[in-house]
């Protein structure tokens, strides 16, 4: 029993020491948005919401959720000295955005935390996540990887996979947060729950560091990321399924002075007597069986933009 106690101690130390080493690199965003006074015509800023986030390099780039910041005009970052309960509070501004993964990333200068790989996890794998659930500033959950190779949709529709699964408590507010290992190294960024009620159910999921890394690379450097479109506008699989298509994206469009358009590609239209002329629907995208809108995406993204891809359509 003095064996267990003495080890007990001694990951309840490892573990201590992981938040206060992690803490200066975790930030609590407060962001805000403007509306002008009726009364004097002052431009007020008015609380928007809150979120967290984490330092990324010592050139204070901060990386967080684009669904945080989205629609905000100004942003604060709150960091917290866990030895001192000293917290400072500085303006951040943004550097880019990138919707389809729902990464943003913010300027401010700030300690750094220190990045992993989420190349290797394991499921069972202890994680910590650190955030500012409810707008409890630098709270420290734990638990383990209870799932890989998950999917989930960013906020443009866009699906993100490899995301990883957790039962460590995520709630309103952690979103942006780091998602630690054992050793306090970053594998994943915190960014969603499963749960009809909002609060955590044991189901959190982050996007994974290596998901990350590529675009908070673009976003730093560019301000943007890009990537390959088909250029057509289309309807989503349950739609779709109203109109007699089980498999396939059927194109509502294809504009004139875009890539499908000039490849021969049609979209939905209407004859002159009225009738609905429905468009192409795309089955493959070079060789890969696309039966929903996330496996034209998840095609595309294994491509540049400006290389050529084969297309295989059904037409009416």
């Amino acid at each position: 029993l003095a064996a267990a106690a003495q080890s007990l101690r001694g990951v309840e130390q490892e573990t201590i020491a992981l938040f206060e080493r992690n803490t200066p690199s975790v930030v609590f965003i407060d962001t805000f948005v403007e509306q002008r006074d009726a009364l004097s015509s002052n431009i007020l800023e008015l609380p928007a919401g809150t979120g967290s986030g984490f330092v990324w390099d010592r050139s204070g780039h901060i990386v967080t959720n684009y669904h945080v910041i989205r629609n905000a005009a100004e942003a604060s970052v709150t960091l917290l000295d866990p030895k001192t309960g000293v917290k400072t509070s500085r303006r951040a501004s943004l550097r880019g955005v990138d919707p389809d993964k729902d990464i943003a990333v913010l300027t401010a200068a700030l300690r750094p935390v220190s990045v992993g790989t989420s190349n290797g996890l394991k499921v069972g794998a202890t994680v910590f996540a650190v955030g500012n659930p409810f707008g409890l500033d630098h709270t420290l959950t734990q638990g383990i990887i209870s799932g890989l190779g998950r999917e989930m949709r960013s906020p443009t529709g866009r699906p993100i996979t490899n995301v990883i699964q957790t039962d460590a408590a995520i709630n309103p507010g952690n979103s942006g947060g780091p998602l630690l290992d054992s050793l306090g190294k970053l594998v994943g960024m915190n960014t969603a729950i499963y749960s009809p009620s909002g609060a955590s159910s044991g189901v959190g999921f982050a996007i994974p560091i290596d998901t990350l890394a590529l675009s908070v690379a673009s976003l730093i450097k560019t301000g943007t990321v890009l990537r390959p479109i088909m250029g057509v506008s289309f309807l989503e699989a349950a739609q779709a399924k109203a109109l007699g298509i089980d498999k396939g994206v059927l194109v509502l469009a294809a504009p004139a002075d875009g890539p499908a358009a000039a490849a021969g590609m049609r979209g939905t239209s209407r004859s002159t007597d009225g009738n609905l002329q429905l468009g192409d629907v795309i089955m493959e995208i070079d060789g890969r069986t696309v039966s929903t809108e996330a496996d034209m995406f998840k095609a595309l993204d294994a491509r540049k933009p400006g290389e050529s891809v084969k297309v295989v359509v059904a037409r009416g």
